[in-house]
């Protein structure tokens, strides 16, 4: 199931603000068009104050839904508070658990926005409010539907928000897959960090992840992955520094559901970051996750 909900691209933002907004939208029409569309499915439920509190603090998750948050804070994060963006937040990292829940029982799942891998416990940032993967992990596990998780970041910026909430779990795991030179300057530390420079290329970048992958999972043995898909990884990407191409992005994606389906683990995966301005353009990096799953085994088994 590929899960959505319109308020994804219905956020109202300042002229020019430079989050794509829009592209949660023109992606999931590009899908609906296709054979996908069948299995785009609204989201129903909201995150919980409950599911929340697993990763972040009672004191954040209160001051962010009433609006009682400082400017600092507020700058930080990237958006303009308003009634709309909590409900929008509340929405699409409830749509992550539902995403995750409906993979581990069915064996794949999209949430068609989410990825907020810099949300730290206390705090937002970079247009992450709260991280919807570590709370996705911490309730598969806190309710007993898994043991261990593996959160494979593959976004051009670490997935620090991610690292640090996650860091005294040992039954989630973090792997972040990203340019060393990007955003944040100051990194965390997660399980496994694949900094990689500024200009890497496909062959590389591929045979990183194809290594990170088997470690990972020799090491731990995951009972799901939750993907961050990030398309910022594209070489026309304005907020990311690496050389990939669209064939390589494609491959990206082709490699990991490969992996997930012969290994049989599950794989929920998240849309994460891409800043181009032409937003077709962007939309079109994003799809590349949605052509790879269209000829997979996940929908041909």
């Amino acid at each position: 199931m590929l899960f959505f909900d319109s308020i994804y691209s219905k956020l109202e933002l300042p002229p020019k603000h430079r989050f794509p907004i829009s592209k949660y939208e023109k992606l999931t029409a590009r899908i609906a068009a296709t054979e996908l569309g069948q299995y785009i499915k609204p989201v129903s439920r909201k995150a919980s104050i409950a599911q929340l509190i697993r990763c972040h603090s009672e004191d954040y998750i209160h001051a962010f839904c009433t609006g009682a948050m400082s400017q600092i804070d507020i700058k930080r994060m990237g958006f303009p508070w308003s009634k709309q963006l909590v409900e929008r937040t509340l929405i699409s990292v409830g749509a992550s658990i539902e995403a995750a829940q409906y993979a581990l029982a069915h064996g794949f799942s999209a949430n068609l926005a989410g990825g907020y891998h810099h949300a730290f416990a206390d705090r937002a940032s970079g247009f992450c409010i709260f991280n919807d993967l570590a709370v996705a992990a911490c309730e598969l596990i806190d309710t007993q539907l898994a043991d261990n998780v593996l959160i494979l970041d593959c976004d051009v910026h670490q997935g620090d928000g991610t690292a640090a909430i996650l860091q005294s779990r040992s039954d989630v795991i973090t792997c972040s897959i990203h340019c060393e030179q990007n955003f944040p300057r100051l990194k965390e530390v997660s399980d496994y960090d694949f900094a990689l420079p500024s200009g890497t290329k496909d062959s590389q970048y591929l045979a990183t992840l194809i290594q990170a992958l088997e470690l990972c999972v020799r090491l731990h043995q995951p009972d799901i992955i939750l993907y961050n898909a990030g398309a910022d990884i594209f070489h026309k990407d304005e907020l990311g520094h690496f050389n990939i191409s669209l064939q390589g992005v494609l491959e990206r994606e082709q490699i990991i559901l490969d992996f997930c389906y012969h290994h049989k683990i599950p794989l929920m995966c998240s849309l994460g970051g891409g800043y181009q301005r032409d937003i077709d353009s962007l939309v079109s990096v994003h799809q590349q996750l949605f052509n790879a799953l269209a000829s997979s085994h996940f929908l041909t088994k």
